[in-house]
């Protein structure tokens, strides 16, 4: 976990290598955003988007803990769920279709500080003094084991990545790595408090709203 945000980059590279490709043959931005999107979907094998969905069903209950986390355990999707992918993937498409828009350097390091941010939060999630809501599950594996050096290592080189996203302005990347941290902060202070802790599913509903709130605030 420590090193999510490396494997971001990783991941925002192949993704890039989509969106940017797919301009640099033609498509308009928007259909590459789609490509690009559906890319970074499909590599991750929809766990996080599926993340984003039973967490948004959990704390849209207003239920126990209890019985909100054993509806995040069942396999079916409730209307919260499915209205958060789809309000999720349409901002990040419709973000997207503005940074690729840009010159390809720049839309490089929009693609690839935004997949790295959604790592950057996973990692955040799991910093020390976040406990786990169940005792058992993934959550309970990673819990707490993120230390402050790494995190603050991570910030920093996904800031850098980011400042190269906006020509002209290369404060507002890292701006927006902060922006999408903070709404990160502010999830996981609500799911503490409703369910105790984080669960897989938490960190990947933590990763999909940073990935979308970076884009958003880099589109700007």
């Amino acid at each position: 976990m420590s090193v999510a945000p490396a494997v971001g980059a990783a991941l925002g590279v192949a993704v890039a290598a989509v969106g940017v490709g797919a301009v640099g043959v033609g498509a308009t931005p928007f259909l590459a955003a789609v490509l690009a999107v559906s890319a970074g979907v499909g590599l991750t094998r929809g766990l996080h988007v599926d993340g984003l969905a039973d967490t948004a069903d959990a704390l849209g209950s207003y239920r126990d803990p209890d019985s909100a986390l054993a509806i995040m355990k069942k396999p079916d999707l409730g209307p919260l769920g499915v209205t958060a992918i789809v309000l999720a993937l349409l901002a990040q498409v419709a973000a997207l279709t503005t940074v690729l828009a840009r010159p390809w350097y720049a839309a490089a390091a929009g693609v690839v500080a935004a997949t790295a941010t959604g790592r950057l939060a996973v990692a955040v999630a799991c910093r020390r003094g976040v406990p786990a809501a169940r005792p058992e599950g993934l959550g309970s594996l990673v819990a707490g084991i993120v230390g402050p050096f790494a995190l603050v290592l991570g910030a920093l080189a996904v800031a850098g990545v980011a400042a190269g996203a906006v020509p002209g302005r290369p404060w507002q990347g890292p701006l927006a790595v902060g922006i999408a941290l903070v709404t990160v902060l502010l999830l996981l202070r609500h799911t503490v408090r409703r369910l105790g802790g984080i669960t897989g599913d938490v960190l990947g509903a933590v990763c999909e709203l940073a990935v979308t709130a970076t884009y958003v605030a880099i589109s700007m």
